[in-house]
């Protein structure tokens, strides 16, 4: 909504009486006006003595007071509690964010491992409080990544602020109304649809292991497959009967990848993880089918992906950011908490987009 030109300038004088000075183009991008117009606007300002103009910047005139800048509530003894199912893989990186995070603010990052036990989110949860901790950041175990009927309400019932990491519960469940910062993984998975689809591959296969991060895999998955109008391909077996082992696993992959390619009903596949396609590639070239000229490839994570032999094109989550933003949003909301109570402020719900890097697996660049 436009301004009037008296609440253009109302808000100036409070951003220069804030900050003492700004440079013209900083102030106009800020307010979202032209320069042209905001350079009337502090022309007419000037005139009337209420601010000065030099060298390209809004300056408070000099003699009149301006308040102290409000300092940041500070975190110097906050003990922040993290539960995570590991520290390995994945979730290596969402730790280090976090710990920097909390570290930056003056504030002690502590650890509860859950290493996907049963009841055991609660448990490590309930041992950090003990132990001190003002807030929680919870990635409980979900299988799903989000909690079936019943579960997870304890997250929600606690009298301390939390934050869910790459976690979220649906709509309706008491969780849902936590504050949450997780990777939109259904973004990840529909940018390498995309990315494939530019490549000119109208049937792409999706191979994923079962995890938390694969419901929303699938979700971006179809919904990309369906909004370009490719062809549908038959689902994973993956997704069928129940797996007898991790080799029944990779076998399953390996049939269906070559089936599809023998039959000429699939040309590329997105496959989670990259530490699943370093396993899988040799098995299928080995099978004579040629990666990337007779299946481009696209893995999920990116953790090992550029170390394959045949560098993979992969998706990234930014673990590191999505740790980083739940600890700060956490420390903010124990903020709040000192001054007005847990519940102040609108809670949030963070989706960190992932990227995609690409390598030789896709087809798109050269091979070394």
């Amino acid at each position: 909504m436009r301004l009037h030109v008296d609440q253009r300038h109302e808000r100036v004088l409070e951003l220069v009486r804030e900050r003492g000075s700004l440079r013209v183009a900083e102030l106009a991008e800020e307010l979202g006006m032209s320069a042209v117009t905001l350079r009337r606007d502090v022309e007419a300002l000037a005139a009337q003595g209420l601010v000065e103009r030099l060298h390209g910047a809004v300056v408070w005139p000099a003699g009149q007071s301006r308040p102290a800048p409000a300092s940041a509530p500070s975190a110097e003894g906050l003990v922040v509690g993290m539960v995570v199912p590991t520290t390995e893989y994945y979730y290596a990186d969402v730790v280090r964010g976090a710990r920097q995070a909390v570290e930056a603010a003056g504030a002690r990052l502590t650890i509860g491992l859950s290493r996907y036990l049963p009841d055991e989110d609660a448990a490590q949860a309930r041992r950090l409080l003990s132990t001190g901790a003002d807030g929680l950041l919870l990635t409980p175990s979900w299988e799903r990544g989000s909690p079936e009927q019943g579960e997870g309400v304890w997250a929600a019932e606690q009298d301390i602020p939390v934050v869910l990491v790459e976690r979220s519960a649906p709509l309706g469940h008491p969780a849902a109304r936590l504050d949450r910062v997780r990777s939109d993984h259904a973004h990840g998975a529909a940018e390498a649809v995309a990315h494939l689809a530019g490549l000119g591959h109208r049937a792409i296969a999706l191979a994923v292991q079962d995890s938390p991060t694969a419901p929303r895999l699938r979700v971006g998955y179809r919904a990309a497959v369906d909004a370009l109008g490719l062809t549908p391909v038959s689902s994973s077996p993956l997704d069928e009967a129940p797996l007898q082992s991790e080799a029944d696993r990779f076998e399953r992959t390996l049939e269906y990848l070559c089936q599809g390619v023998a039959s000429g009903n699939v040309t590329a596949a997105i496959v989670h993880s990259d530490a699943d396609a370093i396993v899988l590639i040799p098995r299928l070239q080995a099978r004579g089918v040629r990666v990337p000229e007779d299946l481009a490839v696209i893995t999920y994570d990116d953790e090992v992906a550029s170390l394959a032999d045949l560098p993979l094109t992969a998706v990234a989550p930014d673990k590191h950011a999505v740790g980083a933003a739940a600890a700060r949003l956490l420390l903010s909301r124990l903020g709040a908490a000192v001054a007005t109570g847990p519940d102040a402020g609108a809670r949030r719900h963070l989706d960190i987009l992932p990227t995609l890097r690409v390598r030789v697996s896709c087809g798109a660049v050269a091979a070394p």
